[in-house]
């Protein structure tokens, strides 16, 4: 057919498209020469158009339409024409323009204008017009003429008296020279200076007419001339601030690390201007506009980095518009940004080196270690460390390093405890001053009896806390000035190592105290230096005595330094290990298994330790000697700790990525047994949480958490040489055995087994649930089971499921089976058969995999409607506890589905949840509420209520628990309209009501669908769409209940942080974070702020975007905490933070809690609060968790416990902690209460807080004897009072707390005061008066229908503008 399409063109004498362009093109190439003849342009213009009629005629002949698109091809060609034309038209008049301008300048130059013509200026308004008009229109000719008649004058001498007169007349002249050059008809006059001169002062005597042409032009040429200079000279402020602002940015940049190529990442960069808008306290409208606005893009890899020019370009670029006080504001930041890059590069040599550490340690290379073992090995090694020493680590037997859960509730909760810890670090330190005493002076011993005496002094322990604060700061600075005078004296020795000895064990730690002599310094004055983790749990370890003689004692201890001869001894021993100690590395790199981590080239970490020796006792000497004598060094000392330069890599900047909880690879595809499912399997694996992230276990540590672990024990302010201490004290000592191995081989081998059991019965679930619906009938798989052995199982499936239904209660009544239920039932059959249970589980499923056949058809169908009902959960993930996205995506997931599978029928959509009737309560106790329908339904249905006695079948639904399907809906006569105004016609359709179960299927609400607004009459729902609908509602009620989780651990969240800042006014601000899926490649997850509440007493509930990794480098302590599960301590930004992971029942993190402690460090007794508040928070967040598990029963307590949800999550922080105090209190006896009973006037607090729990239980004792007078209080602290607080139930309807008499006597009480008393039964009894306090509050508050602290975290619902 295109053949003869063009055979008949061709016929037809119509010319080519190709043939047209070369015509068109000929035709305006003859342009140039047909402008100079008008009379050919024009008529080949009409030769052009009566050829363009001729081929529109020839069209109409062959019935075809012009063709449009040559038309357009030629239109555009001749514009394209056209536009060059003109344009060159335009360039060719602008450079005549500018070269009559030239010219004018040249005779400018040449002839100056004549300055007489100044003379015709003048500011007289009266003879403006007339001036202007000769100036204008008669002088430029009369002038000319005047001058001519002058020079014929002089030519021909008519003045001369001596000559005869001629017939000359001057008049005549005059008149035919103006006559010749009248300007309207003839050839100006070339123009004089004079002229020219006129001109000028014509156009300038025109500008001061008002109102005329010339003026406002002048005005405009003015006002133009103005705005020029002054963009002028804004813009050559704008180039000299550009300039600063460089300089000043280069001088930021050489602050960063760069590496051996000068560069530093880009990624940083980024991170740090992203952050910038939170490091401010306002943030301006400029810097919105240049980190938002501009959408910065984060490059996501640490690879592409940036030189000092770049980096100046890059960083100007978005602060150009910041004014001067951001500006500073954002070098302030930068700074701080690379102080904290540089301690991640720090910290990555150190996460370096504790990974090989692990590897070493690993012996059966199963990818795990001995929790308990490694602790008990950092325990032993920070015992036979000197109390000097101990300052740079994290006690172990402290939190963070153990979780609070550990810890005894006295060690919690009492204050003795702590008197029993600050004895035992005195006590050393009092038998390291004896050995030393002959190189110490008098004072010093005075000093360390006193110092040992104030662990027992209740005054020295105030005296700390009122100095507490005060040398936080100076500590910190002479802290970490010191511990980099060590790695550079470490650095830039030859021979800076330390050597094991030749039979592998370190030296003894003996010599080393016996050299502290040689270095004459005073070990008091050190041991007045506080710790940030030493502190916390060593209260009163500071010496006593009064401000003037910790000053001086300080100050003699910076003068003093070593003597002479210890300087020379010390000298002499140096050369002595240089001679003979062998050279030996710390840290092996040889095992195969390391070349991961440390095998990569350019690796600072071996640069450093190849050639470095030192014997074990000087590495003591070196961490100890110098850090007293130069702890006044100048700061930017610690600057020049990296001489060698960074190799520019992250070596452990993915270490989670790479040794993070895994499914292993033999079992993921590899698996021949199964073909069928590796399909199923593989859209599981990618459903499950990320990779990165490991769960907390308390009886072995991955690779990422050891590495962390080890992190927070060694702090921050530790030198190398005592890492590699470590280090090598850690791989000596960790030791297994045979029998150990194989049970940790043993272990692995069966969790890795549980994992792929896991994925492997899921993945037969799905290939048996054909239509999603999330539920298998019992009955069914019972009978296909049946068939296995041919009737020798039945004993075996008559035993598993009684298990089954004494495990899950509900499965008797329900006879169905979700995928957890489905497992343990195949779990349970396998086990009652003789043999290998792994086995028996295969043979099952390879068996189930035939017996279930699918066809191509339902398998597609299948994987479509997971998908879709996998989006519901990711929109609840992703929420921010509302339920609108979740709404949107359930309708979302019902019209996809009708319009794939089911005939694309219209369907109409509605959820209603149950709620209790409050308004009428006699038309029936609960009501269905309709929160949510589609769109257009919305007039009818939204925020409808359905009360029991009103017609419908939603009702029955809730009470059997079952769906009820109404095929023809028009013949019923039971069904409820809430469209009255629908026709009797229009009421054929199909109606669906499926009951929504939770987790223990109890019923909470409906959902419904009809097909009453679909065309066609006859619409029904098959089988398989009823299916898909039963599994859509099990979707809405795990997303629901994922919501309301999210609602409870909110409302927990707030509750605990506002018990936390009214202990620790020190902690500046908490924010909470939960982590929800992510699209980042790097983790697979995102982190989103949730609130943050202040010391102040605000709380900010947070918006924004959610945060990502790749965006937050500098920030990555973060994601470490989530990605580890454990506690992470790091100083960012120039504050202290501590990231906390709020854990789930299997260990994983599913949010964190960021701790702020601003520039200083938390005084002892509000760090053990905080400790309490996290232990409650975990054990209500378990305890919450446990609701919406089908496996886990939650516990109740409190009365108040069981009226509903939102009042659980409210009082369940303050319930866990009412537990720990009854504990404590129950285990008190008369020798704890003696210390009280001893006092004849107690303190006044004291009294205050027995009479406050007298009043608690009897308020009519107010004002009498036995509350005012002590001895008739101490009389009722006996086991009988004891036994009253052990089971008193604040939140009981039977109970009467009159708050207003417990408040005056505990209100007003600060935190320390309770503290200082050092009484634990005290302690136990105004924490357990504060509990009930809250506890009692919170009730009457509830039973008030007050509303929750937190509003805005109140159950949502859809608005109607976005169903």
């Amino acid at each position: 057919m295109q053949s003869s399409k063009f055979s008949t063109e061709e016929s037809a004498g119509l010319p080519k498209p190709k043939d047209n362009l070369q015509q068109f093109d000929r035709g305006m190439a003859a342009q140039p020469e047909a402008a100079a003849q008008p009379g050919r342009l024009k008529e080949a213009s009409l030769e052009g158009k009566s050829s363009h009629d001729t081929e529109i005629k020839r069209d109409h002949e062959n019935d075809k339409l012009p063709c449009l698109s040559d038309g357009a091809l030629w239109k555009d060609c001749f514009y394209a024409k056209v536009q060059q034309r003109c344009l060159s038209l335009q360039e060719t008049k602008v450079k005549m323009i500018l070269a009559q301008k030239a010219k004018e300048e040249k005779v400018k130059k040449r002839e100056p204008c004549d300055l007489l013509t100044r003379e015709w200026f003048s500011e007289v308004k009266v003879s403006l017009d007339s001036r202007i008009y000769l100036l204008d229109k008669l002088l430029p000719t009369l002038i000319p003429g005047m001058e001519y008649l002058l020079l014929e004058v002089e030519r021909k001498n008519v003045l001369a008296q001596d000559e005869e007169s001629t017939t000359f007349n001057p008049i005549n002249f005059l008149g035919e020279y103006l006559k010749r050059h009248n300007p309207h008809y003839g050839i100006a006059t070339k123009p004089t200076p004079y002229l020219r001169g006129m001109e000028m002062v014509t156009e300038e005597l025109k500008a001061q007419v008002p109102g005329t042409a010339p003026e406002r032009l002048a005005r405009m040429k003015t006002e133009a001339k103005k705005q020029r200079k002054e963009r002028e000279r804004v813009e050559k402020m704008k180039s000299r601030m550009k300039e600063i602002r460089k300089e000043e940015l280069a001088i930021q940049f050489k602050k960063w690390r760069v590496d051996v190529s000068g560069r530093i990442p880009l990624a940083m960069v980024q991170s740090a201007l992203k952050s910038f808008p939170e490091f401010i306290p306002s943030t301006p409208i400029e810097v919105i506009e240049a980190i938002s606005d501009r959408k910065l893009k984060i490059v996501n890899t640490l690879e592409k980095k940036v030189n000092i020019d770049e980096f100046k370009e890059y960083v100007y670029c978005f602060t150009e518009n910041f004014s001067n006080d951001t500006f500073q504001q954002m070098l302030k930041h930068l700074c701080q940004c690379a102080d904290d890059f540089q301690r991640a590069i720090k910290h990555d040599m150190w996460r370096q080196m504790f990974a090989d550490l692990f590897l070493d340690c690993d012996y059966g290379k199963v990818g795990v270690l001995d929790r308990q073992k490694t602790l008990a090995l950092l325990v032993e090694f920070y015992d036979k460390n000197p109390v000097v020493a101990k300052r740079g680590f994290c006690n172990p037997r402290q939190w963070p390093i153990i979780e609070p859960q550990e810890i005894e509730l006295a060690d919690l909760w009492g204050g003795l405890v702590d008197l029993k810890v600050c004895k035992e670090p005195s006590e050393k330190l009092v038998v390291s001053q004896t050995e030393v005493s002959e190189g110490v002076d008098d004072v010093s011993a005075v000093k360390s009896t006193d110092f040992e005496a104030s662990g027992l002094d209740g005054g020295a322990i105030q005296s700390e806390e009122s100095s507490f604060q005060e040398n936080t700061e100076t500590e910190k600075q002479t802290d970490s000035a010191s511990a980099d005078r060590q790695e550079e004296a470490f650095l830039g020795s030859t021979s800076a190592g330390y050597s094991p000895r030749r039979d592998g064990e370190p030296g003894p730690e003996k010599q080393v105290e016996k050299e502290e002599i040689s270095l004459g310094r005073e070990p008091d004055s050190e041991t007045k230096r506080e710790d940030y983790v030493s502190s916390a749990g060593e209260p009163g370890s500071e010496g006593q005595g009064s401000q003037e003689d910790n000053q001086t004692a300080e100050t003699t201890s910076i003068i003093s330094g070593p003597t002479p001869e210890a300087t020379a001894m010390t000298s002499e021993d140096k050369a002595m290990a240089d001679m003979d100690a062998p050279v030996a590395e710390v840290v092996k790199t040889t095992p195969t298994e390391k070349e991961s981590v440390s095998g990569q080239p350019g690796s600072q970490l071996d640069q450093q330790t190849s050639s470095e020796t030192r014997p074990p006792d000087e590495d003591l000497l070196q961490d100890q000697g110098p850090a007293c004598s130069d702890r006044q060094d100048s700061p930017d000392e610690a600057d020049q700790e990296f001489e060698v330069p960074w190799s520019g890599d992250f070596l452990t900047y993915d270490l989670n990525r790479r040794y993070g909880t895994k499914i292993p690879e033999d079992w993921k595809y590899a698996n021949t047994k199964f073909p069928d499912l590796h399909p199923l399997m593989a859209g599981i694996q990618e459903r499950w949480a990320s990779p990165t992230r490991s769960a907390f276990n308390e009886s072995c540590l991955n690779l990422p958490r050891f590495v962390h672990l080890m992190e927070t024990f060694v702090g921050e302010d530790i030198s190398l040489p005592t890492l590699k201490r470590l280090v090598a004290f850690i791989k000596e000592g960790y030791q297994q055995t045979e029998e150990e191995k194989m049970e940790q081989l043993q272990k692995v081998d069966h969790s890795s087994r549980l994992a792929q059991r896991k994925l492997l019965l899921e993945a037969l679930f799905e290939k048996w649930d054909k239509n999603a619906s999330g539920l298998l009938n019992l009955e069914e798989v019972n009978a296909v089971l049946s068939t296995f052995k041919e009737g020798m199982e039945e004993e075996a499936l008559r035993n598993a499921k009684e298990h089954l239904c004494s495990r899950y209660p509900q499965l008797s009544r329900v006879e169905k089976l979700t995928p957890v239920a489905f497992q343990t039932f195949l779990e349970l059959v396998a086990s009652e058969f003789p043999g290998n249970e792994d086995e028996a589980i295969d043979n099952m499923v390879q068996f189930l995999t035939r017996r279930v056949k699918q066809s191509q058809t339902e398998c597609l169908r299948g994987l479509a409607r997971r998908r879709w009902l996998h989006s519901v959960q990711q929109a609840a993930e992703t929420s921010r506890a509302s339920m609108e996205p979740v709404y949107k995506a359930v309708f979302r997931a019902i019209s996809q589905d009708a319009e794939a599978y089911g005939d694309n029928k219209k369907i109409s959509a509605y959820i209603a949840l149950l709620e209790e009737n409050q308004l009428s309560p006699e038309r029936g106790q609960l009501l269905l509420h309709y929160v949510a329908c589609t769109t257009d339904d919305a007039p009818y249905v939204l925020n409808q209520t359905l009360y029991r006695d009103m017609k419908g079948v939603s009702f029955t639904a809730v009470e059997e628990g079952k769906p009820i399907y109404v095929s023809r809906v028009h013949l019923h006569g039971n069904i409820h309209f809430w469209n009255r105004d629908r026709p009797v016609v229009n009421t054929r359709g199909a109606f669906l009501v499926l009951p929504l179960h939770d987790a223990h299927w109890r019923v909470f609400g409906i959902l419904g669908l009809d097909t009453l607004r679909d065309e066609f009459k006859e619409t029904i729902f098959p089988t398989h769409e009823i299916r898909f609908y039963q599994g859509v509602s099990r979707a809405f009620s795990k997303a629901y209940h994922h919501i309301c989780m999210l609602e409870s651990l909110l409302q927990m969240t707030v509750t605990a942080l506002e018990w936390l800042h009214s202990q620790a006014p020190n902690i500046h601000s908490v924010t909470a974070y939960l982590v929800e899926p992510g699209k980042d490649q790097t983790c697979g997850y995102a982190l989103h702020k949730m609130i943050t509440t202040y010391n102040a007493g605000q709380k900010e509930i947070h918006s924004s975007p959610v945060l990502l990794r790749k965006e937050s480098l500098l920030r990555d302590y973060l994601f470490k905490c989530i990605d580890s599960s454990e506690v992470i301590c790091t100083s960012v930004y120039g504050e202290s933070h501590i990231a906390v992971p709020l854990r789930d029942l299997s260990g994983g993190a599913l949010g964190l809690y960021d701790i702020s402690t601003g520039h200083q460090k938390l005084p002892p007794q509000e760090r053990k609060d905080l400790q309490k508040m996290l232990k409650m928070a975990q054990a209500a967040c378990s305890e919450i968790l446990k609701m919406s598990s089908e496996e886990t029963e939650p516990t109740y307590v409190l009365e108040a416990e069981h009226t509903g949800r939102l009042r659980h999550a409210g009082i369940l922080f303050h319930r866990f902690m009412l537990q720990d105090l009854r504990e404590c209190i129950q285990k008190l006896g008369a020798e704890h209460f003696a210390e009280m009973r001893s006092y004849a006037e107690p303190p006044a607090l004291l009294h205050n807080i027995v009479k406050a729990v007298l009043l608690l239980f009897r308020p009519d004792w107010k004002g009498s004897k036995q509350t005012e007078n002590w001895s008739e209080c101490i009389l009722k602290l006996d086991d009988n009072l004891i036994q009253e607080i052990y089971c008193f139930d604040p939140t009981a309807a039977s109970v009467r707390v009159e708050s207003e008499l417990l408040l005056d006597c505990i209100t007003g009480v600060p935190r320390a005061a309770v503290w200082q008393l050092r009484s634990a039964p005290a302690e136990y009894l105004y924490h357990w008066v504060h509990t009930c306090l809250a506890l009692a509050e919170i009730t009457r508050s509830l039973d008030s229908n007050k509303a929750p602290s937190l509003a805005p975290f109140a159950p949502t619902q859809i608005s109607s503008s976005l169903i």
